[in-house]
């Protein structure tokens, strides 16, 4: 919004008609960073809009509809079209900006793929890790089968151990990136070099917690299912050559 002012003028009506002109002035520009709509829309009293198509004061030449989730979207849609009459139109947002819809979309896609990568580096870097604690404590393996300890109570120890760096993992990582995440939401550090092309200016944010919990969760559980592979080599040590090693 801007403190200086500028007039323009607001016209309707066709070609074999005397345009209805109306005088303005113009006390804000607003910049939603989608030109398409940029250049399209005023916003202006709507009884001025009356006066000018002879509207009487109940008549609109369109309403929205605001919903609390966008998951119900179609739901209400198919709600509402069958609750018009045929001489009226009704339009979802997805139906009416879907070039702008398939662009977000192409980004839900690449963050799935990008967290899947995470994952299977996570995984792999874990099983190193395992594979690594096992040899370390090979004596200590074979001298608990000596003692008749069963194979899955010594893969519990290490799966449990595992499971205790993961943890460690995750909430230095949950740490790191959700302070960034709460600080790019309040300040916009990060910004696009080209906002053309993004329809923004700024890397937009938010922060879910359920996502967040559940992503955790999903990690912790992925990564222990990779660990039971590996942690299946502790069946293979024999007490005798595991008390030899060094």
């Amino acid at each position: 919004m801007g403190d200086s002012f500028s007039t323009f003028f607001l016209k309707d009506g066709d070609a074999s008609q005397v345009p209805n002109q109306r005088k303005f002035n113009i006390v804000g520009i607003y910049d939603s960073g989608f030109e398409e709509i940029d250049e399209l829309y005023i916003f202006v009293d709507i009884r001025h809009i009356q006066r000018m198509n002879k509207w009487e004061a109940n008549q609109v030449g369109k309403f929205e509809v605001f919903l609390n989730s966008f998951d119900t979207m179609q739901e209400k849609v198919n709600e509402i079209h069958g609750k018009t009459v045929a001489t009226l139109d009704t339009q979802s947002i997805n139906q009416k900006y879907r070039k702008i819809f398939e662009w977000i979309g192409l980004f839900d896609f690449n963050v799935a793929i990008i967290v899947g990568i995470m994952i299977i580096v996570g995984g792999i870097n874990m099983i190193t890790a395992l594979l690594v604690l096992i040899l370390e404590r090979t004596q200590m393996i074979g001298i608990l089968k000596a003692l008749g300890t069963p194979n899955w109570s010594i893969r519990k120890v290490f799966l449990y151990n595992a499971a205790y760096l993961i943890g460690i993992g995750l909430l230095w990582g949950n740490v790191i990136g959700l302070g960034f995440i709460w600080l790019q939401h309040k300040y916009k550090m990060f910004k696009f070099p080209n906002p053309e092309e993004y329809y923004i200016d700024y890397i937009p944010v938010q922060i879910d917690a359920p996502t967040v919990i559940i992503l955790n969760i999903g990690v912790l559980l992925l990564c222990l299912l990779m660990l039971l592979v590996p942690s299946y080599i502790i069946t293979k040590i024999t007490p005798v050559k595991a008390m030899k090693f060094e």
